[in-house]
């Protein structure tokens, strides 16, 4: 069978019904001849702290500077360890690199696909500074039990939400509760800018501080640099888009459950494994399925028309620019990074796009090998 055009995108990032404010959002910031760390940034961070639930947010490059920035303003550096999830983007990872200290990959929880607290105790030696626990594809961590062994052995608990804006567990906020937190806004994201971004949520008042000076190159004032600092700060147009479509966030994470839900209906007795929600709090960046012959359902995916990608096809430690670190064994990790795909799903998914998606799903196993 021959491969139809795509006729179900796997996202689509061209602005939409809000594309009217953005417009106006990018006219505004150029008339105003102001374009780094200006009005719209101290205003979306105040706005974007209130919708985390957090006390600060402080807006940055992109989410892997977030991380790597709540990183160094913990003091974490060389030497240090960060246990984090073999199953994420490669950036998790680097971010903990880039300040010096060593990613350490703890197995993923079998049902959560995240972090497993057991493992990641298990992991613990006298180096270990933090735990870094990714919400991957929108699901939060357990975070209660997390926390729990971050407190038994005296380490930070830095959260990876860059999948996660909006994110509960047991519904509470991510981020409450945790040193830092960090944010991607990345076109792909649930709140998503027209380019790169991101931000770091915290309810500690001096670090929050610290993240400022040092994503600003460390200066206290115009060309006084108190510490060695970078250059990692959202631009003022990003931040004005980000700003247009944070009130419009709350609505469209309904939407994503509600795509869930749907597939999740659609796709009971199907030939692929749907990971369970663990949480209510779940806001579905992605929609993950585990299938067995994954390079003959991607093909008969796009036969049917339909576009479909993998999250992600190799674990971290098993990349080959990890061979610096020790290639620890995460057989979960290993086994599931084998076998997942990512369907469509995203707010302006016609409700048909998604009923021929799962339809093509369920058809799998009665197509030709």
């Amino acid at each position: 069978m021959s491969a139809l055009p795509i006729r179900v995108p796997f996202n689509v990032l061209r602005p939409g019904d809000d594309r009217a404010a953005v417009d106006a959002a990018i006219a505004r910031v150029i008339d105003s001849g102001w374009f780094v760390l200006g009005p719209e940034v101290a205003a979306f961070e105040t706005e974007f702290a209130a919708a985390a639930g957090a006390a600060h947010a402080v807006g940055v490059n992109t989410g892997t500077d977030a991380l790597a920035l709540a990183l160094r303003a913990l003091g974490i550096g060389a030497g240090d360890e960060v246990i984090t999830s073999p199953l994420s983007a490669a950036y998790s990872a680097l971010a903990i690199d880039l300040v010096g200290a060593r990613p350490v990959f703890a197995d993923i929880d079998p049902e959560r696909l995240t972090l497993d607290p057991a493992a990641a105790e298990a992991a613990i030696t006298p180096r270990t500074r933090a735990l870094m626990p990714v919400h991957l594809y929108g699901q939060p961590a357990d975070l209660d039990r997390l926390r729990a062994v971050a407190a038994r052995h005296g380490l930070a608990v830095v959260e990876d939400a860059c999948q996660a804006h909006l994110a509960t567990e047991r519904g509470v906020p991510v981020g409450r509760g945790s040193a830092a937190t960090a944010y991607s806004f990345y076109p792909t994201k649930n709140l998503g800018a027209l380019g790169d971004g991101g931000a770091i949520t915290t309810d500690d008042a001096a670090l929050a501080e610290r993240v400022k000076r040092l994503r600003n190159g460390g200066q206290t004032s115009r060309y006084h640099h108190d510490e060695r600092g970078m250059n990692s700060r959202l631009d003022e147009l990003q931040a004005a888009i980000l700003r247009v479509r944070l009130p419009r966030l709350a609505e469209r994470t309904t939407v994503r459950r509600q795509l869930a839900a749907d597939y999740r209906a659609r796709l009971l007795g199907a030939p692929v494994q749907v990971p369970r929600e663990c949480d209510a709090g779940h806001v579905y960046h992605l929609f993950p399925v585990l299938v067995a012959e994954r390079d003959r359902f991607q093909a008969h995916m796009r036969a049917a028309g339909i576009e479909t990608l993998i999250h992600y096809p190799v674990p971290i430690p098993r990349q080959p620019a990890a061979a610096a670190w020790t290639p620890d064994q995460c057989p979960v990790a290993d086994r599931v990074c084998a076998r997942v795909v990512s369907l469509p799903l995203y707010p302006s998914l016609p409700a048909a796009a998604l009923a021929g998606a799962a339809a093509a799903v369920a058809a799998f196993s009665r197509s030709t090998p």
